[in-house]
């Protein structure tokens, strides 16, 4: 068996979320349960760390894993979903998994995960939990899928759990209210485990919500609401990229993650290392701060304000639902460019239309679709745009739109693409490979 091969079959039989949507997605962890039997239950043999959120769960888990790389820990990292190849969903101090070890997984484990029919996320979990173990791992970031409570990453007993912030996406599984999401989030809250909130945005509801989880769990845990801190007192967009903090307990940060969103990250990040720090951790300023410098290098993130070129300058994002394009808008208004050239697929399950009715009318689209069964036709979006005010072409694939803003661009122009991480993984595909 080829890696192509091996990836194919985790593909097709197993129901790939992304792919697919709804029918791929599996309620409750007795799958999950029997896997994690079969082999020996292995995320206990490391520390982990449990993130959960709507947004900016992969901003928080690469830069806590690049921070503690830096101080001196074997770290996993799994995430999801990938762009580019399987393997980034797998990481140990930031390589990817072999591809031997991918193949040697299906092949060996097949004629047992096959009478589960267990989901692509399920399986791919298993197979995480249990090469960290093989490698040896000290510590594991575990991001987790759509959900928190009935997540199959939810099998963990973590150091601290993480929860970024509590937005509008899947709403068909997780509830469509605020309370609801954060309900679902909460599940992540285990009894005696320090907990992290990133960001309530003053919802007292939504805040009550994981207060009520920690006094119905009796957790007598310390519980930290990252935005009612003041750990981050300015910070300053970098003219060359980046962000510089200026922090309560770490000094001057310079992140190299350049997006808006970053600030709020940033706050859940710092508290989380602070708790780390009180659970035995030992990471120092120095560790903070070059894991804030090199998180791309340390753990091979992509697709966060993500630079393919300077002139014109021409940036890619996976912000995806209104709560993560509303800070990519705000950031696309303050380019100082002569125009404004936007790439823009979504997919068919997201809220299409308050997405597009944040978008600027003065600029030009190419509206366009990425090669997934959930992604909408890019003639609909440009229906739906021209209601906002929204006007281009549109274009049958991320690369066809993407040459098309290129030839129409000059150097002092800027370019973004995104909508959705499947339009940024066809794009970054088409770049890289």
């Amino acid at each position: 068996m080829t890696y192509q091969e091996a990836t194919d079959y985790l593909y097709n039989v197993a129901p790939l979320f992304q792919n697919i949507g709804a029918g791929a997605y599996k309620e409750g962890l007795e799958n999950t349960l029997a896997l994690d039997e079969h082999f020996y239950y292995p995320h206990r043999k490391y520390r982990t760390i449990h993130v959960a959120g709507t947004n900016g769960k992969g901003s928080c888990t690469h830069t806590l894993a690049s921070i503690l790389q830096e101080a001196g820990y074997r770290v996993g990292l799994y995430t999801s979903p990938h762009l580019v190849d399987f393997r980034e969903r797998i990481r140990v101090n930031g390589k990817m998994i072999p591809e031997q070890r991918v193949i040697d997984f299906v092949e060996k484990e097949r004629t047992f995960f096959e009478p589960l029919h267990p989901s692509f996320f399920e399986l791919t979990t298993a197979m995480a939990f249990k090469y960290f173990e093989e490698e040896k791992v000290d510590v594991a970031v575990i991001e987790t899928g759509l959900g928190g409570r009935l997540d199959c990453t939810n099998i963990i007993r973590p150091d601290i759990s993480i929860i970024t912030n509590i937005s509008f996406d899947h709403t068909q599984f997780l509830g469509n209210t605020l309370p609801l999401i954060a309900r679902e989030k909460a599940g992540i809250i285990k009894q005696g485990v320090p907990v992290v909130i990133g960001e309530t945005s003053g919802n007292f509801e939504v805040r009550n919500i994981f207060l009520d989880r920690m006094a119905a769990i009796a957790n007598e845990a310390a519980i930290v609401f990252a935005d009612e801190t003041d750990e981050i007192s300015n910070h300053t967009l970098c003219g060359e990229g980046g962000i510089t903090y200026e922090t309560k307990h770490f000094g001057v940060l310079r992140g190299e993650l350049g997006g808006l969103c970053q600030e709020k990250n940033t706050s859940t990040i710092l508290n989380a290392v602070l708790l780390l720090q009180n659970t035995g951790y030992r990471i120092t300023q120095e560790n903070v701060e070059q894991g804030f410098k090199k998180v791309c290098e340390n753990t091979g993130l992509m697709g966060r304000w993500h630079r393919i070129n300077i002139h014109p300058l021409t940036i890619c994002d996976t912000a995806h639902n209104v709560g993560g394009l509303k800070y990519i808008v705000e950031q696309i208004s303050q380019q100082k460019s002569t125009h404004k050239h936007i790439v823009l697929g979504m997919v068919g399950d997201k809220d299409v239309e308050g997405s597009l009715s944040l978008f600027p009318q003065d600029a030009k689209y190419y509206f366009t679709q990425a090669m997934v069964k959930r992604a909408m036709p890019a003639e609909e979006i440009q229906r739906i745009g021209k209601k906002f005010g929204l006007h281009g072409n549109f274009h049958p694939t991320v690369h066809e739109a993407y040459n098309e803003a290129k030839k129409a661009a000059t150097e002092k122009d800027f370019i973004y693409i995104g909508g959705s991480s499947f339009v940024v993984a066809d794009l970054l595909t088409y770049i890289y490979k």
